[in-house]
């Protein structure tokens, strides 16, 4: 069955490492697959984190978002299923990091993953795509295939500055790629209250740009940082703590705003 026109493509953007983009990324991903929606979690990131996080080793990536950018493979021929009921991922490897040269002479290499995707034979509710702390060929692959950008921002100082780029570069692929893109929301993570500015941070994103940030906030959240090394989301790893209950509200704020 080709890929249904009402599937939602996120990518999860910031040019900014350390965000909690990844953690956005797999715990959406399994949020939306816990409340019993299809979901591929595409790991456009060479540092192949989210699927790490997600319990699948370097050994056990045989096809890879590389090889899909590559046109090596199709799609599914990349998918590898993870130990959450629902969730599909397409790995990454570290030869990610080398794609930008690897594709300087393909034709129409900023839609090589759109292309992809439509040319899918699997249905899904929600492709969600986790990209690189950069604006190069990946992030512009994955803004191309997009119908929504979803930005995690760290509440601090410099976060603004970054996240004006970035909005600048998601009007440039508006304009030359991908008319339909638009912003679904700004995330802010790693909430403190007991901390000024990041109060301050959060209250200059919303007088900024409204609605369209997240009324969830994702807290500063031990337990979501241990995850990972555990090979899990933090939804399966602790379903009762703060920052998995926080990405469960998410995914549930998501599915409320597409409805209406």
């Amino acid at each position: 069955m080709a890929r249904n026109e009402n599937c939602i493509i996120y990518a999860v953007v910031n040019q900014k490492g350390g965000v909690g983009k990844t953690t956005t990324a797999v715990n959406l991903a399994t949020g939306f697959a816990a409340i019993g929606r299809r979901v591929l979690l595409i790991d456009a990131d060479p540092q192949g984190n989210a699927s790490t996080g997600l319990g699948v080793p370097p050994r056990e990536r045989e096809q890879s978002c590389y090889d899909v950018l590559l046109q090596e493979c199709s799609l599914q021929e990349a998918v590898v299923k993870t130990r959450v009921p629902n969730l599909f991922l397409i790995p990454s490897v570290v030869g990610l990091a080398a794609i930008d040269v690897e594709m300087a002479n393909m034709v129409d290499r900023e839609f090589v993953l759109r292309d992809a995707i439509n040319d899918g034979e699997d249905f899904y509710d929600f492709i969600i795509i986790d990209c690189p702390p950069s604006l190069g060929l990946l992030t512009v692959n994955a803004m191309a295939a997009a119908t929504g950008l979803i930005v995690p921002l760290q509440c601090e100082f410099y976060s603004l500055e970054g996240l004006a780029h970035l909005l600048q570069t998601m009007e440039l692929v508006q304009k030359n790629l991908n008319p339909g893109l638009e912003l679904e929301g700004v995330l802010l993570t790693m909430y403190d209250r007991r901390n000024k500015l990041t109060e301050q941070v959060a209250a200059e994103v919303r007088d900024y740009l409204e609605d369209k940030v997240f009324q969830t906030i994702i807290p500063r959240n031990v337990r979501l940082s241990e995850a990972p090394s555990h090979g899990k989301p933090a939804i399966i790893y602790d379903y009762k703590c703060p920052g998995s209950q926080a990405y469960l509200h998410l995914a549930r704020e998501i599915l409320k705003r597409l409805a209406e």
